[in-house]
């Protein structure tokens, strides 16, 4: 088994190259978030709102003229990704949907005691909730609550029937047609999934070298353990969440590897075992990395969604710190990477007040071997105004920055409206 010896450097130039590129900005919108979803596999969705959502996040990092209408189009209209269960729960590439199959059949005999405990207080209302689905068209979870005043006692009590929908949908009877104001709207599958989807469930060896295939296209470099944890909750586990398991992909990995389409990869520093699409390797060689200067990235970004990863490859120790008591608190509630070239150098915690048109950064860290330049100053003040208008704000506020040459540059900076 052949093993290519790059540096740290080049496996960084690999990983970032493999997440950014910046040729997307000159392609239509809804062509250029395709790109991206193709590109990354998935984008997780979450429900944190301090500033915008995590999954609008990282599609605006990546796309310069993004907007939240272009992913409910992308979705609602276009059909070109739909919702389920990816490293977390995800916007998914519709053309991946076959992917999912073996996750809804698991949950129709789920091994899962919480899984079991949802389907058993809902299964009576299964029935019901569709035939009102397919008579009414998509409904939200609201659409079945309870205004009687009464207690329960009805099919329609809104804590079954939310635990019926989701579980529908789980199950692949129900899709998600579209978001309003980030409310699910459920559909019956047949409605949602267009007529081009290939549903042809895939064996164990097609689900491995899909996630295989799939994990180092969007991540450059891997090791076997980030590969198993790309698109599966839970990895490692035999769970209703997980796709395929540690033994399918060892397998199909060194298949893939003596094929010749994949290829062994040692870094000088990081003692550990990597993986890289040949292709990759290929292009890698000859090649100037495209440095993407300044990407503000959320807490669930694709880059830095394995702390494990990011530590090894970046050395960034990074964890979100939100469901943390705030006094135990190191840097901030919901925290942003800040990724320089191929490096993370930095991290703000952001907080965005639309009502008074402010951008507050509580606290903005830079990492402790990482010297302020004014290029980065120049490049960070650039971004942060571009995040601060994507937030309908036109005013930035610095509250705290241990570094005293950045934090009286920027608050210089921030002392004019942005627009």
């Amino acid at each position: 088994m052949k093993t290519i010896t790059i540096s740290p450097e080049n496996a960084r130039n690999l990983a970032v190259g493999s997440q950014f590129d910046e040729k997307i900005n000159s392609i239509n919108g809804i062509d250029s978030l395709n790109q991206i979803f193709d590109q990354l596999g998935y984008v997780q969705i979450d429900t944190i709102s301090v500033v915008n959502r995590a999954h609008h996040q990282a599609l605006w990092s990546r796309f310069t003229n993004y907007s939240p209408e272009m992913l409910h189009e992308l979705q609602a209209k276009e059909r070109q990704v739909y919702e389920y269960w990816g490293h977390a729960m995800s916007y998914l590439p519709m053309k991946d949907f076959r992917f999912s199959l073996p996750r809804m059949e698991k949950f129709k005999k789920p091994k899962s005691p919480w899984v079991k405990y949802r389907i058993e207080q809902s299964k009576h209302i299964f029935k019901d909730i569709k035939k009102r689905i397919a008579d009414e068209g998509p409904l939200s979870s609201k659409d079945f609550e309870n205004t009687s005043g009464k207690k329960g006692g009805t099919w329609w009590d809104w804590k079954p029937a939310k635990m019926a929908l989701e579980v529908l949908y789980w199950q692949g009877e129900l899709m998600i047609s579209e978001r309003k104001n980030f409310q699910k709207y459920y559909d019956l599958t047949e409605k949602v999934l267009p007529e081009w989807v290939d549903t042809t469930v895939p064996d164990k060896n097609e689900s491995a070298r899909f996630i295989i295939k799939r994990a180092l296209k969007a991540f450059g470099i891997a090791t076997e353990k980030e590969i198993r944890s790309f698109l599966q909750p839970g990895a490692g586990r035999d769970s209703d969440f997980q796709l395929i398991g540690a033994k399918e992909i060892n397998k199909n990995l060194k298949e893939l590897i003596e094929e010749g389409s994949v290829v062994k990869i040692k870094t000088d520093s990081i003692p550990v075992n990597y993986f890289a699409l040949s292709e990759s390797i290929n292009e890698l060689k000859g090649l100037t990395f495209n440095n993407p200067g300044v990407k503000l990235l959320s807490p669930f970004d694709n880059l830095i969604i394995q702390r494990e990863r990011a530590k090894q490859l970046f050395n960034f120790d990074y964890s979100l710190e939100c469901y943390t008591p705030e006094p135990k608190r190191k840097y901030g509630y919901f925290v942003f990477p800040v990724l320089f070239g191929n490096n993370l150098v930095a991290r703000f915690d952001p907080k965005a007040d639309r009502k008074a048109g402010k951008m507050i950064i509580k606290n903005l860290v830079t990492e402790p071997e990482f010297i302020v330049s004014e290029n980065f100053i120049e490049l960070f003040y650039k971004e942060i105004k571009r995040f601060t208008m994507f937030h309908d704000c036109d005013k930035i506020m610095l509250e705290k920055c241990p570094d005293q040459k950045l934090k009286k540059e920027l608050s210089l900076k921030f002392k004019s409206k942005i627009i």
